[in-house]
């Protein structure tokens, strides 16, 4: 009984583990971030299940008739549109609150962007910094400035209508940095792109699903502002 957060597939639907799908078809609702992609994939596996919207927007006003429903002896299961809930998605404050209530909290783990990428990337990120999504405007170069005097590569996701410019930030402060951008990991359209961020604006394809590695040069670079 309790919460239980459920990884689910990044992409290719064949990478759901049996555990999470028993998980899945035992619970009593599902929690998750869109129900019509949480559909896709419930329907794939022939699982019929209630399907309760849990998302930032309404987290906060749902948290505590979820917490009642748990504390009753209820078994939800929570997941993300994509990979393993919590990490970079809603649902950490509803994994807070069951703790604070003593409501037992499961994981079921699963695919992750994250982990993949950095996995496929064949850089040095034994040591990484994670950003999830990089904030906009005038707080990015700032951003990756801040990370790239860490000498720790750098993890993060981006959009792609964004994606282009956030390599260009990168080429200004760094341009021996080495990049890997991943896009649409594990889907039909799966495209890998390596090499210094001042020659992979011109190459990558601003579509899809984006996750990037960043291995900062060791040498110390001077900027200009």
């Amino acid at each position: 009984m309790g919460l239980k957060i459920v990884g689910t597939p990044i992409g290719n639907l064949s990478d759901i583990s049996a555990r999470a799908l028993d998980t899945l078809r035992n619970c009593d609702a599902i929690l998750c971030e869109d129900t019509r992609q949480t559909l896709k994939l419930l329907s794939h596996y022939s699982i019929s299940k209630k399907l309760i919207s849990f998302n930032d927007k309404n987290s906060t006003e749902k948290i505590p008739k979820i917490i009642e429903k748990l504390k009753k002896g209820n078994d939800y299961a929570l997941v993300s549109d994509a990979g393993m809930p919590v990490i970079s998605d809603p649902g950490f404050n509803l994994v807070d609150a069951c703790h604070r209530n003593e409501v037992e909290v499961d994981v079921i783990p699963g695919p992750n962007a994250l982990v993949s990428v950095i996995a496929a990337s064949g850089l040095n990120a034994s040591h990484f910094v994670f950003l999830g999504f990089l904030p906009r405007g005038s707080k990015l170069r700032k951003t990756l400035k801040s990370v790239s005097e860490l000498k720790m590569a750098t993890v993060f996701y981006e959009s792609p209508y964004r994606l282009k410019n956030t390599l260009k930030e990168i080429c200004a402060i760094s341009p021996e940095a080495r990049v890997f951008v991943a896009r649409e990991m594990t889907k039909v359209h799966q495209s890998f792109y390596r090499g210094n961020p001042c020659e992979l604006v011109e190459k990558v394809i601003e579509k899809g699903e984006i996750s990037v590695v960043v291995e900062w040069p060791k040498k110390k670079q001077n900027v200009n502002n």
